[in-house]
């Protein structure tokens, strides 16, 4: 009995450490919980704003023209410096005049050739009339005479044609500018023979007006509509122009052409805006960007631009949320459970507006009186545990207006 009884003992013995040695392990098994982020909050507002919308443009002439050749011949003259402005009717190239001046001089003579034959032939036809009608003569020659006179004023129609085409042979081998505007690098030299409709001299194309082309969203149409219908109206630097170097354009625009269409795969339609250009700074193909002064007078969500992640082209904020969590007591052997009050940062979309200097406008995602961080979101995933340092009363967005250049 005192055998079995040592046996149980020690059984029960065994049991009891086998037990605490697996709760031991469960509970070193358990991972602690993330510390807090230490981060810097911002509470979102509505501010009054002056910005800009920018879109990515590009400068096209109004008109361009290739000039090709109307008659061949061998270049003898160029007359123009190249890049430069020409006035309309510009006198740019001349072409091997020689062999139209002598058809010219041909058709001439032949004009007043056929004019002494049908001056002959009618004196020939008003005899032949007053002899007809005293029956004075045969009537084959009356007839005749009468279709000698239809020759000859047929061939002096003809004669007169071909003065016609000699005389627009000669022009042509004089090319002049069709319009005012600036001409690029000449495409022959002296002595280069062109070819009819095949050889390009030189490209032109207008300057004063500039046209400056970009894309909008389809959405937007209807503020541009509204813009076009009250273009009348005088708003100061509604249009403006950065020019590569990033400096601004002297002058303001105004909206010319909306495209009939839009895009059905891009959702996209071109705006054409129309820009004074007497010194001639715009040339076009030019890459640039228009700025469209935003008039809504409606407050607008603004944030540091440094609370903003993208991430494969989207752009996040993280919003702060409080959550009760449950408390399981300490390490040492407390197994008393309580609850805990904590911060948690979680990824919200947004979709961003205007760039105001440090600062950026939010369109949607997040809502006036909203608490995102503003520092420290390099540490940050989705569902973090923060610890706000500082006052968050002294880290909302205070102020009354912003504005961006």
């Amino acid at each position: 009995m005192n055998f079995n009884g040592q046996n149980m003992n020690k059984a029960f013995f065994s049991i009891t450490l086998l037990g605490c040695l697996v709760q031991f392990s469960c509970r070193q098994a358990q991972p602690p919980p993330p510390p807090p982020v230490p981060v810097n909050l911002f509470t979102v507002k509505a501010l009054p704003v002056t910005y800009y919308d920018r879109y990515t443009a590009t400068t096209v002439a109004l008109s361009q023209v290739n000039l090709l050749p109307e008659v061949q011949g061998y270049i003898t003259g160029i007359f123009f410096k190249e890049g430069s402005h020409v006035a309309k009717g510009q006198k740019l190239y001349d072409i091997d005049r020689r062999i139209y001046e002598d058809n010219y001089n041909t058709a001439e003579a032949n004009v007043k050739v056929a004019e002494g034959n049908l001056k002959q032939a009618q004196q020939d036809a008003d005899r032949y009339q007053y002899l007809n009608n005293n029956k004075a003569v045969a009537k084959q020659i009356y007839d005749h005479a009468m279709i000698a006179l239809e020759n000859s004023k047929n061939a002096y129609q003809s004669a007169l044609e071909a003065l016609k085409i000699a005389s627009t042979s000669l022009a042509y081998s004089v090319i002049t500018a069709p319009f005012d505007g600036t001409i690029g690098f000449s495409q022959v030299k002296l002595g280069d023979l062109v070819t009819v409709g095949q050889t390009v001299l030189i490209t032109i194309s207008t300057d004063d007006p500039m046209g400056v082309d970009f894309l909008i969203n389809e959405k937007q149409l209807s503020f541009f509509y509204n813009l076009q219908n009250t273009r009348h109206r005088s708003v100061d630097s509604l249009f403006t122009l950065i020019m590569p170097n990033n400096s601004l354009y002297s002058s303001i625009g105004r909206l010319s052409v909306i495209d009939r269409a839009v895009n059905p795969q891009t959702g996209s339609i071109r705006v054409r805006l129309l820009f004074p250009n007497p010194a001639s700074l715009l040339r076009a193909g030019m890459s640039c960007v228009v700025r469209v002064h935003n008039q809504d007078p409606t407050p607008q969500l603004v944030i540091p631009n440094k609370a903003v992640v993208e991430e494969m082209g989207e752009y996040f904020v993280y919003v702060v949320k409080d959550s009760v969590v449950a408390n399981s007591g300490d390490a040492a052997g407390d197994h008393t459970a309580g609850k805990d009050q904590r911060s948690l940062a979680f990824q919200k979309k947004v979709q961003l507006g205007a760039i105001l200097g440090p600062n950026v406008i939010i369109k949607n995602g997040i809502e006036e009186g909203d608490i995102i961080v503003s520092d420290g979101i390099q540490s940050l995933h989705n569902g973090s545990p923060i610890a706000p340092s500082g006052d968050r009363s002294a880290q909302t967005g205070k102020g009354s207006k912003q504005n961006a250049q």
